[in-house]
């Protein structure tokens, strides 16, 4: 408990000032019974993750796994102690959507933060939906009942987080045409918004990726990525796919790689600039707090000896 924190100087003057009329055990009791709430109370943070999925055995012959799965379990775990008000599941979920084996340790995982008050929201990755596609989504589904395929918003604190459906392959061609007039009309309904500060979108394929192995998005670029820097508050676009951790920055926007929630490292080019080339974490995932008029970006890592979180890459991006 930090007591240099302001609610604590408050409560410390309240003592002062009133005077107690209640039996002093009980007044005693209800006061370690409010400090013990304002101890856990919610930060307006948010926080983002990608590419949870356990390793299969095909990737395991082909790159170098590093006890993946504890590592995706402390990253939950860390996101519990942290207490966000959201976290957003960027895809591949898991390895195999539609094997119900597949799902047991991550739903534990989303269990532990919703009982903890913890919003998760999700969106499609391509594992999720490889194989048996429309039994992976079925499943997805029943593990984010407010998705939507074809795109969806959630607010948090004046932010606007817009998930939509990179998996291209996926939709039909009348599909894809309605999400592409959702999106664009959810651009402009969120930046006529007064109560809306900042816009952050998000999907599962990255636009821009330095991966040798699933590199840029096309189709990202050409559906979203044009819209997304027309929108006067949008200001962060959030990825995964590509597993390690990207920042890069067109036309003064930032566009963030964050697949470290457990898939294996992939190797990286350099023909694209990356803002973070120094800063390659294995595993890790992202927390986005409005302080004022900027959005206080901030990268979570798991240390190489898996003792513990630290804080290392982060960035502001103002508020116009």
């Amino acid at each position: 408990m930090d007591a240099s924190k302001p609610y604590f100087n408050v409560l410390h003057k309240t003592m002062d000032s009133i005077q107690i009329t209640m039996p002093v055990p009980l007044f005693l009791s209800l006061f370690l019974l409010l400090i013990n709430i304002l101890s856990v109370a919610q930060t307006n943070e948010i926080a983002f993750v990608s590419d949870t999925q356990a390793p299969m055995w095909i990737e395991n012959v082909f790159q170098r796994a590093n006890q993946n799965e504890r590592a995706t379990k402390l990253i939950f775990e860390d996101i519990l102690k942290s207490k966000p008000r959201a976290l957003y599941i960027l895809g591949d979920v898991v390895s195999l959507g539609f094997r119900n084996i597949k799902w047991k340790n991550i739903d534990q995982c989303i269990g532990d933060c919703r009982k903890n008050g913890i919003e998760v929201h999700g969106l499609l990755g391509n594992h999720d939906l490889m194989g048996r596609s429309k039994r992976g989504e079925l499943n997805f589904q029943k593990r984010f009942p407010d998705h939507v395929r074809t795109g969806y918003v959630s607010t948090i604190d004046s932010v606007g987080v817009i998930l939509v459906n990179s998996n291209f392959n996926k939709l039909t061609s009348l599909e894809i045409s309605q999400q592409q007039a959702w999106y664009e009309a959810a651009l402009k309904s969120l930046d006529n918004d007064s109560a809306v500060k900042a816009v952050i979108v998000t999907c599962h394929h990255a636009p821009y990726s330095n991966s040798k192995l699933v590199g840029s998005s096309k189709p990202v670029q050409e559906h979203f990525v044009r819209a997304f820097l027309q929108s006067r508050k949008s200001l962060l676009f959030i990825t995964g796919h590509s597993h390690t951790f990207e920042h890069f920055k067109k036309s003064g926007k930032d566009f963030l790689v964050v697949g470290g929630g457990g898939g294996l490292h992939q190797p990286l080019r350099s023909s694209l600039e990356d803002a973070a080339s120094k800063y390659k974490p294995m595993f890790h995932y992202l927390t986005v707090l409005r302080t004022g008029k900027s959005l206080l970006v901030m990268s979570h890592f798991l240390k190489p000896d898996f003792s513990g979180f630290e804080k290392s890459y982060n960035f502001s991006a103002p508020i116009l």
